[in-house]
């Protein structure tokens, strides 16, 4: 089993950017520019290493390789995303990588890319780039090229190489185990073996509700692979543990206008196997809250003067500040009641809520989170 942060760190140390790897500052696929040039890399990387996987790391510095992280990225429709844009599209999966020193909410993103053996190019337009296009990697850059009908095979011993140096062992299981214990002692931090192999730790605030147990602050880890599998500082989450399995169910607070409600996002289920195996399945429960429209429509017009104030830079009164913290909400709930022109509102709101305040940011960006994961399905 690959420990995902030695891989890392091998990567970063054995050259810069090639035709098997990749680093990023950060990627955003919330807007067509973001994904296009996200969907250019992949099919590159998987072109061009048509028997081994591909990387991408994302949250690394370009001129020094210091690792800042970026924030947790828990989009498991990612694939989707890939399915829907490319032709023979390679298996790809994004993970979620802890390092000591970094903040609590902050990782290194992991993308792996797996190969089908077969030419991908994109399905259809997007940005700039047209159906059709096929990319491969040129040294450190992503090309539109005219391909052979043969892809040299160059990468796949060193890669084989890289992974095998990235190896887990007892002594990084123990000292990832007993890392996680110490820097989440203040939220009741727990672990369980599965089928004598694989450890799981996970903590959280414990609360219970009409007898039924909730956690916020959730911070859940497969430490064999150094995989930061959940983290939130805003949701609350119910845990079911038995022998085999480790299911996660995801409430979001869709509540506004002072009102508090929480709903079904999404269920995550852990799967261990005999063979020293496991596997990740995830299922959308969330169902849009409805509300009445004429209600709906004045607190949307309110809403959209907030965000006039808020670009011009103006005070605002006590109750005004409420329908600030509530605007990255009432946007999404709008757009869900099928407002259309709210998302657009809320994309636009984004910078000005990043220079306002770090927690109206934050709230943006969890509404964001839930939007990427309902288009996704």
């Amino acid at each position: 089993m690959i420990n995902k942060r030695l891989l890392i760190k091998n990567l970063l140390s054995h050259n810069d950017e090639n035709s098997f790897y990749d680093k990023k500052r950060k990627i955003d696929i919330s807007f067509k520019e973001g994904k296009a040039k996200f969907l250019k890399h992949i099919c590159a990387l998987s072109n061009s290493n048509p028997k081994n996987n591909s990387y991408i790391v994302i949250g690394v510095e370009d001129v020094d390789n210091a690792i800042v992280g970026v924030d947790f990225f828990d989009d498991s429709k990612i694939q989707n995303l890939i399915n829907a844009y490319l032709t023979n599209p390679p298996i790809v999966q994004y993970e979620n990588i802890p390092f000591p020193h970094l903040p609590d909410h902050k990782v290194v993103g992991l993308v792996t890319i797996r190969p089908t053996g077969k030419i991908t190019s994109l399905r259809k337009n997007i940005w700039k780039y047209y159906g059709g296009s096929v990319f491969f990697r040129d040294g450190s850059m992503s090309m539109p090229k005219v391909f052979d009908i043969e892809i040299k095979d160059i990468n796949s011993k060193i890669v084989e190489a890289i992974e095998n140096n990235s190896q887990n062992n007892i002594e990084h299981t123990l000292n990832g185990v007993f890392d996680f214990m110490k820097t989440r002692k203040d939220y009741n931090p727990k672990y369980k073996v599965f089928k004598e192999y694989f450890v799981v730790c996970w903590a959280g605030q414990k609360k219970v509700v009409k007898e039924e147990t909730f956690y916020s602050r959730v911070d859940i880890e497969l430490i064999n692979e150094q995989v930061r599998l959940f983290f939130s500082a805003l949701d609350e989450v119910a845990i079911f543990i038995d022998e085999d399995t480790f299911k996660i169910i995801e409430y979001v607070n869709l509540g506004f206008q002072n009102s508090n409600k929480y709903y079904q996002l999404e269920e995550t289920i852990i799967r261990f196997e005999n063979n020293a195996n496991y596997s990740i399945d995830t299922k959308l429960l969330f169902e849009a809250p409805q509300f009445d429209k004429k209600t709906l429509y004045h607190i949307y017009n309110t809403t959209n003067a907030i965000l006039e104030k808020l670009k011009k830079g103006q005070t605002f009164t006590k109750n005004e500040e409420l329908d600030l913290k509530n605007l990255p909400v009432t946007y999404l709930i709008c757009y869900l009641n099928l407002f259309h022109e709210a998302i657009d509102k809320l994309e636009e709101a984004k910078p000005y809520l990043r220079e306002y305040n770090e927690e109206l940011y934050r709230l943006y960006k969890e509404a964001m989170r839930i939007l990427r994961k309902v288009k996704y399905s």
